[in-house]
């Protein structure tokens, strides 16, 4: 099992940016996949996750409405579109494993397999 996130960069208040997971190892179907965010001051917090269950998505009270995560299983990749960013958003994000195929936990801890971060910097 192995993930690679990336499409991180330095945007903008207000601007977009789109990351990519790259998965291999397993389906979608198998492990749902979360993304979280982490800041020297805030630690590692969920920000979305997405299983191949359509009516299965979740994110996070602070990006809700302007994050929206995908999947693309013919490239393996799951993607995070990220709008209207805030300065607050600045973290490296990171995707994971869940433990199973849907997204039923936020705490990173339950989190089993993760890819190398991606750093997103937003500032005017």
């Amino acid at each position: 099992v192995q993930l690679q996130a990336s499409g991180g960069g330095s945007v903008q208040p207000g601007g977009s940016l789109r990351l990519s997971c790259e998965y291999s190892g397993f389906k979608l179907e198998d492990y749902a996949i979360g993304w979280f965010r982490q800041t020297p001051r805030t630690g590692r917090e969920a920000v979305s996750c997405i299983s191949s269950r359509e009516d299965n998505k979740y994110y996070s009270t602070s990006v809700k409405g302007r994050f929206t995560v995908s999947s693309d299983n013919g490239k393996n990749t799951v993607y995070l579109q990220m709008d209207k960013l805030r300065p607050e958003d600045t973290a490296v994000y990171y995707c994971a494993t869940s433990p199973g195929w849907l997204c039923v936990t936020t705490r990173a801890s339950d989190f089993e397999s993760w890819g190398q971060g991606t750093q997103v910097t937003v500032s005017s």
